[in-house]
């Protein structure tokens, strides 16, 4: 997977810049990401509306809300059109440290439990994107670090839900 650029990076931050506008306790989003100077060709009276005139990059065109499927599983079975340049993600989810491995129920409604009631839980949320050439980038950030310097990101941060996002666009990822 090579590092990501700065069109798409800007793309990454812009979202999780929103989302921290929204706040916490939201719905995963899927995004598709549009080339702006191809968008703005096609749809020149965005320009104004947007604030995108001369901008460069990826935007992010917010899909419909993803009703009662999780993310995974929808990612499993959307395809996007070519017109399509990348697909980005946003979700929330509980993370444990380590030590907590051993001791995971198998059931799933026991697990969901088991995390939410777990005491060195951290909740974070993750943005998530590739574009079809193959780069990637991901930006996490826990919950109750809003502050622009408290976020990490780089371009392989959480790997599995690359590789969902990669398969949306039929993207080989190397070493797979």
């Amino acid at each position: 997977m090579r590092v990501s650029e700065s069109g798409l990076r800007r793309a990454v931050l812009e979202i999780d810049a929103a989302l921290v506008d929204a706040g916490w306790d939201q719905p995963a989003r899927l995004y598709a990401l549009v080339d702006t100077g191809r968008l703005l060709q096609q749809e020149p009276a965005l320009a104004d509306s947007l604030g995108l005139a001369g901008a460069g990059g990826y935007t992010a065109v917010e899909q419909e809300a993803l009703g009662e499927e999780s993310l995974e599983e929808v990612l499993v079975g959307i395809e996007w059109p070519p017109e399509v340049d990348g697909c980005a993600a946003a979700v929330e989810r509980l993370v444990l440290p380590p030590s907590a491995e051993a001791t995971l129920p198998a059931d799933a409604a026991a697990l969901r439990s088991y995390a939410a009631e777990h005491p060195e839980r951290h909740e974070v949320r993750i943005v998530a994107a590739m574009l079809r050439d193959g780069r990637a980038h991901c930006a996490l950030r826990v919950r109750g670090h809003d502050a622009p310097a408290e976020l990490l990101e780089g371009p392989e941060l959480v790997p599995g839900l690359v590789r969902l996002i990669a398969d949306t666009l039929d993207v080989g990822l190397s070493g797979e």
